[in-house]
């Protein structure tokens, strides 16, 4: 595994490469996670694919060109994130690829088919937020008066810890989800990041009729990872999306949210070998 740095006017992108194949594989990684989520892939699929791990915005050594609070608010659009993505591939000289994400990770992966499923072979994704991101998701991202709430949570960590707690308590979230989150608001950074991943990939929403399209037009192997213990995304928040289908693959593991695991890498691996 290696380490790179990619540069223009939006972002200096930190990311990995790992494998060393024919083939191209675009890696988006889960909330809180990193570039090296993915790496697992490498034992299985090394000799197949040269995989890209990217940290994704607000993650790691990955910085916005401007990470000003005025500038998160704006947000980025699909557009912008396809515009992204088009400069990294000509950077690597990259032609097609494939992508992969797993929780939030999804959200891009998802919009990278949208809106360039021209140049994608295949379309993995893993406790697939990006199809069903739920309410509370909704709420503090695309909803005026959440996300004031969160901004204002977001500056003290006394608040966010308390609210954090009522939600349990109101079982607007579970104990793993409370966990998850508790571990993620430790510092005021901490805090500033995970109020930016609400609010600036807040139009990235899924548009499930242009990637149903994207996916039958372009013939994109798609593949839906679910864990059936997992009460976050669990596999039924696919149904609906997967039977529109004519052709798609689901694999469910025995796993709660966190599956990126050795039974993770053997299932999928027989599907892309």
């Amino acid at each position: 595994m290696t380490d790179h740095y990619f540069e223009n006017d939006l972002v200096t992108l930190h990311y990995y490469k790992f494998g060393n194949g024919p083939k191209s594989m675009l890696c988006f990684h889960g909330y809180g996670m990193h570039g090296k989520q993915f790496k697992l892939l490498e034992g299985d699929l090394g000799s197949t694919y040269t995989f890209y791990g990217f940290d994704l915005f607000f993650h790691k050594q990955t910085k916005l060109k401007d990470q000003s609070l005025a500038n998160i608010k704006k947000g980025i659009s699909k557009t912008e994130i396809a515009g992204f993505i088009q400069d990294f591939c000509k950077y690597e000289r990259i032609g097609r690829f494939s992508v992969i994400g797993y929780s939030m990770g999804t959200h891009y992966a998802t919009i990278v088919v949208e809106e360039l499923g021209d140049l994608v072979d295949k379309f993995i994704i893993a406790a697939p937020s990006s199809l069903e991101p739920g309410k509370l998701i909704r709420f503090f991202s695309k909803n005026k008066t959440g996300n004031k709430i969160l901004e204002k949570l977001t500056l003290s960590e006394k608040a966010l810890v308390r609210m954090l707690k009522l939600f349990k308590q109101l079982r607007f979230i579970n104990d793993q989800d409370y966990k998850v989150l508790f571990n993620e608001i430790g510092t005021a950074e901490l805090r500033f990041n995970f109020y930016a991943c609400f609010t600036y990939l807040r139009f990235l929403e899924t548009d499930e009729q242009r990637l149903l399209e994207a996916i039958e037009i372009n013939n994109i192997k798609s593949i839906f990872i679910f864990g059936s213990r997992d009460k976050t995304f669990p596999p039924r928040i696919g149904d609906k999306f997967i039977q529109k289908l004519k052709h798609s693959e689901v694999i469910i593991l025995n796993e709660g949210h966190e599956m990126i695991k050795k039974d993770f890498v053997t299932s999928l691996t027989k599907l892309l070998i």
